[in-house]
């Protein structure tokens, strides 16, 4: 491959990639670079009206991310890596820069801009050369730009909203994603594909013959353009010093035929010796180590959150290592190396003066803000982590691990392992509280539910949800219906305000007692915890306790929100992994869209619409019609 030799100059260097994008991250490993992944830090929010182009934004905010990268890590190992690569990527229409959508409404409006009418994609690329130079940083930059013209289709309402609720627009710039479902908007492509997908290979590989492989003077006299990367023989008799662009040697004068010979022996030497690289340097498994460590970072959050070390830290002044370890009595040394890895994380800042807690740990990982996952992770941590102990043992059985974990058999499942305490049960309350309240407005908007005056949500536990959708339609009265045990803790998690009229607790056991009459029940992440023949059974239940709502033709409502699998199951990552889990925790598993349809079918709940909620969430709403 002709590219080796470009490719090549960087094998032994330490080149990083300031980019979380897993589309960039394969492009390049594709291409046979080998690199590590540091995400910029970067607050992307320079001012546009400043620049004369949008390419000089986005190279501007390329050569940002990637000098956030490069001094973060030269300040925190005092050593600089070799090479560090940004990239920031714009969608342009009619002047207008068009960056990653907010919400949905946003991405709606940005495709819908972009429908029937042709666009440019503009990605930016910093290649910065870091060094060490009387004990500073040293960077010499690199910039450049490519651009592709994209036409959409004239697109459907109808098409745009579907692809919205897909989810996939929401990490896209412009909306949309060329390389997967997005595919299906575009008309025609003029140009570098890859730059559209996030990365100008072709240019990036021209760039680097540029800083590694100068032209030399004989070339300079021909005056030849060059439109592709220059072959393999461009590179020969070149050597191979470490820190930049190498000098030519002297040839000795021959014959055009000998020339032409030495070049193809030369071609056919670069050639060889490439293969030899890829047969003997297979690409670094970055990825791969990744997951195979994981679990370590894994377990240093939730140790962190354990010891409430994100508690101590919110609205406080940096503190440092030994202070936060006296006030959790805790070695000093282990702090510091927990905080640094959390930091390292992205969850904590670390300067000079101490850490501190970033945004991200001040709202999800301290114990008592409204959108904490905290008692989430304690779940994880007391729980979870032990049950996957038994990962092995529930794979081969078949079965949950509870008994092991217990050191008993659960005759019941949520008596004997979730709610076998006040202490358990208050922490499981906690861990549905903190991941409801983050999905409960999506939810509630998923679809048009004000035809429906009266809603049942059956096992809703501390009534997040029953609050949002009290929110969102005030004509609402909301029962929540779950274990007595629950309903009497469920009070302390509700908040004052004009909703609590419109919310009603009831106990019982939803698969022996009544359940209380509604025109809507609402079943969030209930069936994924049973098998086939509970979940038959409480559809049945739901079945016969739904009443007409107040048009004869409206019928009654079903809203079921759970996880769900691809038809193949083996692309939704998240919805695989959470059936491992339910096949450790519970008795029942994830299903596909079409499984959930044939079930709610045979239950009469026909009219199946389904929207994916673009987080860990999908909303199923059926309806069921009186004969």
């Amino acid at each position: 491959m002709v590219l080796c030799p470009v490719i090549g100059k960087l094998l032994h260097k330490r080149v990083v990639l300031a980019s979380a994008s897993p589309r960039r991250q394969e492009i390049l490993s594709n291409a046979g670079l080998r690199f590590e992944v540091v995400p910029s830090k970067f607050k992307e929010k320079l001012d546009k009206a400043s620049f004369a182009t949008p390419y000089g934004y986005a190279m501007e905010t390329a050569k940002q991310k990637a000098l956030e990268v490069a001094n973060r890590l030269y300040q925190k190992d005092l050593r600089a890596p070799d090479v560090v690569i940004g990239a920031d990527t714009i969608v342009t229409v009619g002047g207008l820069i068009l960056e990653k959508p907010v919400d949905k409404q946003d991405a709606y409006r940005m495709l819908s801009r972009l429908s029937g009418r042709e666009h440019s994609v503009f990605t930016g690329v910093a290649i910065v050369h870091c060094s060490s130079k009387d004990h500073q940083l040293d960077t010499r930059v690199s910039e450049f730009y490519e651009e592709t013209k994209v036409k959409f289709s004239e697109l459907s309402e109808e098409l745009l909203w579907e692809y919205v609720h897909s989810g996939e627009p929401m990490d896209k710039a412009g909306g949309y994603g060329i390389q997967a479902l997005g595919g299906m908007l575009v008309e025609s492509v003029h140009g570098d594909f890859l730059n559209v997908v996030g990365f100008p290979l072709n240019h990036f590989c021209k760039q680097l013959v540029k800083l590694y492989y100068p032209p030399r003077p004989e070339d300079l006299r021909r005056s030849v353009k060059h439109d592709s990367i220059p072959a393999a023989d461009t590179f020969e008799d070149l050597s191979d010093v470490e820190g930049g662009g190498s000098e030519p040697t002297q040839r000795d004068a021959g014959s055009r035929d000998e020339k032409a010979e030495a070049g193809e022996a030369g071609q056919a030497t670069a050639e060889a010796e490439c293969h030899r690289t890829r047969e003997t340097l297979p690409p670094f498994p970055t990825r791969l180590l990744e997951l195979i460590e994981g679990f370590m970072l894994s377990k240093g959050l939730l140790t962190a959150c354990k010891l409430k070390v994100f508690d101590l830290l919110k609205d406080e002044a940096p503190q440092k290592a030994a202070d936060i370890a006296s006030k959790v009595d805790a070695s000093a040394c282990g702090m510091e190396r927990l905080l640094d890895i959390c930091a390292a994380m992205g969850l904590l800042e670390k300067t000079e003066q101490g850490y501190s807690n970033t945004e991200t740990a001040n709202v999800y990982l301290a114990s008592d803000g409204e959108y904490s996952l905290h008692g989430f992770i304690m779940h994880n941590n007391d729980l979870t982590w032990n049950l996957f102990t038994y990962l092995e043992f529930a794979i081969r059985e078949g079965t949950n691990q509870h008994h092991r974990a217990l050191g008993k058999k659960a005759e019941d499942l949520f008596q004997d392992a979730y709610y076998q305490s006040p202490e358990t049960r208050l922490r499981f309350m906690r861990a549905m509280h903190g991941m409801t309240k983050l999905t409960a407005c999506q939810v509630a908007t998923a679809f048009n539910l004000s035809r429906f005056s009266s809603a049942c949500d059956v096992g809703g536990c501390t009534g997040a949800l029953a609050r949002e959708l009290a929110r969102e339609y005030p004509r609402m009265q909301v029962t929540v219906f779950d274990l007595p045990d629950i309903i009497e803790l469920a009070a302390h998690f509700q908040p004052p305000g004009p909703q609590a009229v419109q919310i009603h607790f009831a106990a019982g056991d939803f698969f022996r007692d009544p359940l209380p009459s509604a025109e809507l029940y609402v079943l969030c992440r209930i069936l994924h915890d049973w098998p086939d023949d509970k979940v038959h059974k409480l559809l049945s239940r739901v079945a016969e306790s739904c009443k007409p709502g107040e048009s004869p033709s409206s019928g009654a409502g079903l809203l079921l929100v759970e996880t769900l699998l691809d038809e193949e199951k083996r692309v939704a990552q998240r919805a695989l992994m959470q059936s491992l889990n339910m096949l450790v925790q519970t008795e029942g598993k994830e299903r596909s869209l079409g499984e959930y349809q044939c079930l709610l079918e045979l239950h009469g709940f026909h009219q199946v619409q389904v929207v994916h909620l673009g987080g860990v969430l999908d909303a199923i709403l059926a309806t069921k019609v009186a004969p």
